[in-house]
């Protein structure tokens, strides 16, 4: 006979979502409590081979979770996230709680507020489990360099989870959280849910604020959630997202109801494949698997034609603004750096101010110019990534070989520098059992959109209900 801790362990083993959990809660079939501490029984178990979770705040957790269940016995309810468990990428401010960004450099650094997403959370009544590992200060694309070792992929692992979120979506992928929060300067939400095999949404620049983040480069990080599928990407979009007046990059434009963008119709929508780059040198299986996700979508939805994004050169604004913000500790112990996070940094200090200049002036014409594209398509669908996850030894040396970025973010860093939401997907596996992961991106403010085409293929697919072995 199962018992109730057995039904819950087994809930989460077989990969149930945010948005299942909250209606266990919302029933009250499970409580905060008890999900909660399933939750950390799988961390306690997984996390040693992982290494997905720099900080576990169980006594807080808990807590908090308690808090919950008592407003939830009393009537209350503060909506789909009330007492569901979630994870923080190490690099968002939480009050009281170590904030490393996986460096020697914030070892010990204990911020004394909250981010603003974090604050947002909490109000939704969400139980924040603890800190995720990642690559050192988001530099990176491994999830490798990193001050508390490496992240490991829990399809495989040998290989890395992808970066710089590999914390967050390794800990999604293997059910240690409901969810997880992630940044994205270059496809750091994106490149590992690929990875991963999860749903992972980079919003509109400007719709959910940095404020309380640890930056990599102003004018391009973005908060996002990554969730196993992406109904539950919608809640937690909707959690996070709207005008934060703290925030220089925070854009004051009406929040929809995201959860609502599961019920669109997709026949209608118009897709855009732009070929180059993104479907050029692809490995094999990835251009196998997202040609017979296209032909789906050319059944579907109201056909596909070929597009032309914006063309740019190399823009330093990344190495110019991460190196500002680093200057101050730097220049006092550089030794605390990972090695391949200190050479980035160097390169940084040569990018001239006649250089950088000239890139944000770029980048706001790029910015512009790339809503023309959306007046003949409503929705680009690209590969993810154009290779697979490769083995942890020796990604901490990989050689930035693609416009001075890492091969695997090809694809994701075009949509950092335009400001577009893009989602990724599974939309298949390798032979060696490996997820791969399929992007659509969408105009300004057209995460509904995105949200809604990604959720119709997710349905009509069943890649989003498999799981990693170790995670059964």
């Amino acid at each position: 006979m199962t018992t109730r801790r057995g039904f819950l362990a087994d809930l989460l083993a077989a990969g149930t979502g945010l948005q299942q959990a909250s209606e266990l809660i919302r029933k009250k079939s499970a409580s905060p409590v008890e999900l909660t501490q399933e939750c950390l029984k799988r961390i306690e178990k997984l996390n040693p081979v992982l290494n997905a979770f720099i900080t576990v705040t169980a006594d807080q957790a808990l807590a908090h979770a308690r808090e919950l269940e008592a407003e939830r016995q009393r009537g209350k309810w503060r909506g789909p996230l009330h007492g569901v468990p979630i994870a923080l990428k190490d690099l968002i401010d939480t009050a009281g709680i170590r904030t490393t960004a996986a460096s020697a450099v914030f070892a010990d650094r204990i911020p004394t507020e909250d981010a603003e997403v974090v604050r947002r959370l909490k109000a939704a009544g969400a139980v924040l489990l603890g800190k995720l590992n990642m690559h050192e200060f988001a530099y990176g694309a491994s999830s490798v360099p990193s001050h508390f070792g490496p992240v490991h992929n829990p399809w495989k692992l040998d290989r890395i989870a992808g970066g710089s979120s590999g914390g967050s979506a390794a800990a999604v992928a293997a059910g240690l959280c409901y969810g997880a929060l992630g940044s994205d300067t270059g496809g750091s939400i994106r490149q590992p849910s690929a990875y991963c095999g999860i749903a992972g949404l980079k919003p509109t620049f400007g719709r959910v604020s940095t404020r309380g983040v640890i930056p990599l480069a102003w004018s391009l990080d973005h908060i996002g959630p990554m969730c196993r599928t992406v109904a539950d990407d919608a809640i937690l979009l909707g959690a996070i997202a709207g005008y934060d007046a703290g925030d220089t990059n925070s854009v004051d434009t009406p929040v929809p109801d995201y959860s609502r963008a599961v019920h669109s119709k997709v026949s209608p929508i118009r897709i855009g494949i732009p070929h180059a780059p993104f479907y050029l040198d692809l490995d094999p299986e990835i251009e196998s698997a997202v040609r017979q996700a296209v032909a789906w979508f050319d059944k579907t939805t109201a056909g596909s034609r070929e597009v032309q994004l914006p063309t740019y050169g190399t823009l330093p604004i990344n190495s110019a603004e991460a190196y500002t913000y680093h200057l101050q500790y730097f220049s006092k112990t550089p030794e605390l750096y990972q090695p391949s996070t200190r050479q980035r940094l160097q390169r940084g200090a040569a990018v001239t101010a006649d250089q950088y200049i000239r890139a944000r002036r770029e980048l706001d014409r790029l910015r512009r110019e790339v809503r023309e594209v959306f007046k003949t398509v409503d929705l680009l669908v690209t590969p993810t990534t154009p290779v697979l996850p490769g083995p942890i030894e020796g990604a901490d040396r990989e050689v930035p070989v693609v416009g001075g970025v890492p091969a695997s973010l090809r694809n994701t860093v075009p949509f950092d520098i335009f400001g577009l939401p893009a989602i990724s997907i599974p939309c298949g596996f390798s032979k060696s059992g490996l997820p791969i992961g399929m992007q659509i991106t969408g105009p300004p403010w057209g995460e509904m959109e995105v949200l809604g085409l990604a959720h119709a293929y997710e349905q009509a697919t069943d890649w989003h209900k498999r799981r990693p072995e170790l995670a059964a």
